[in-house]
């Protein structure tokens, strides 16, 4: 009697069939005919492989003996070798992005997903250890920006699209650690309206989509898009300035809210304005965009809170170093100047703390 084991392999074996990922890496990756296994069959083994048990890449052959590799994709576990692998992983690696982008292409036929509107957004991936300078057209391990903030390690990037019908992956592309996020909204958006094979799609992205290369690509390209407007580009006078009871209530609660009484759920109220794009030189054209302005009482009531405990926390500070004025520390106004600035930075309240030094020494107020 042989046992192994199948768990969800007849299923990983259906999609990927359904996929023509075999035939899609076969007709862009050719291997000789003298070859007992192609360049496909094994990339769908290693597909199932992450499927199933995903660990490092060794010893697939063992993965494929214990499971039935051979009875559901008709592969003999010692055609799996790290030979096999390596190789086929190197054939595949100038052509990925043409396997990944028919692959999409396929899904979205095979499985009439709505690609009406992508949703795409870039992560990066701190390494450790030392990494040699891969071959020219390769993304390279570099220093960058982390989402995790260890700037001290090295880094690779990848962009992944996802549809808004169900948050399919239809797309994903690696890129150099240094690379500029904003830099790649372009790329892959030309990359997405190719494999989605319509020119309506709606973009959906973070803030790094708004630059003016940016936006200018989608407006000559006819791509909608949505994106959070960076805070940077906005002046903080500009919402001080409107007035929230003059925009209109939207009907929507958040998921937060759902099991509230309607009067303690959040109200979301909007504006809609032009925001205006000017380019880097003074002859490009100025891009004037539809920007709508949302006020939540929820954050705002979080933002308010948040704020009243950095200034309790500033007050501290503040009645620590009044007491200490005059003293060996603090003995002049140029250094309690200077102890304020530090105790306003430390605790963000620089924009809504306002104090005021009296070298009087009968006075008793900071």
């Amino acid at each position: 009697m042989v046992e192994r084991r199948l768990g969800a392999l007849p299923a990983s074996a259906e999609f990927l069939r359904r996929l023509d990922v075999a035939e899609i890496v076969d007709e862009l990756c050719p291997v000789r005919d003298v070859a007992h296994v192609t360049h496909g069959q094994v990339i769908e083994m290693l597909v199932a492989n992450r499927l199933s048990a995903p660990a490092p890449l060794v010893r697939v052959g063992d993965w494929a003996a214990e499971w039935a590799v051979d009875e559901v994709f008709g592969i003999e576990p010692e055609l799996l070798g790290d030979d096999h692998l390596a190789r086929a992983l190197d054939a595949i690696a100038p052509r990925l992005e043409e396997i990944v982008g028919s692959a999409g292409a396929r899904a979205i036929a095979e499985f009439g997903i709505d690609v009406s509107r992508l949703h795409w957004d870039m992560t990066s991936m701190s390494l450790h250890g030392a990494y040699e300078a891969q071959g020219d057209g390769f993304p390279q391990v570099r220093y960058g920006h982390p989402k995790d903030r260890r700037v001290d390690l090295k880094q690779v990037q990848a962009g992944l699209a996802v549809t808004g019908d169900g948050g399919v992956p239809v797309f994903h592309r690696v890129y150099d650690g240094g690379a500029g996020e904003v830099a790649q909204v372009v790329g892959a958006m030309t990359a997405l309206r190719k494999m989605a094979a319509r020119r309506d799609f709606l973009l959906v992205a973070d803030s790094k989509l708004v630059s003016y290369p940016n936006i200018t690509a989608l407006v000559e390209a006819g791509v909608r898009f949505v994106a959070p407007a960076p805070a940077a580009k906005i002046p903080d006078h500009l919402y001080a300035a409107l007035d929230p009871e003059s925009a209109q209530v939207v009907h929507y609660t958040a998921d937060r809210d759902t099991g509230k009484e309607p009067g303690e759920r959040g109200v979301y109220r909007v504006l809609e304005d032009t925001h205006v794009l000017a380019g880097p030189r003074k002859r490009d054209p100025v891009i004037a965009l539809r920007r709508i302005l949302v006020h939540s009482t929820g954050n705002a009531a979080g933002q308010r809170a948040a704020r009243d405990k950095r200034l309790r926390r500033a007050a501290e500070d503040l009645d620590k170093l009044q007491r200490g004025c005059g003293g060996r520390f603090y003995n002049t106004a140029q250094k309690v100047a200077a102890r304020i600035g530090v105790i306003t930075k430390t605790h963000r309240v620089a924009s809504c703390l306002r104090t005021a030094i009296d070298t009087d020494p009968t006075a008793a107020q900071l």
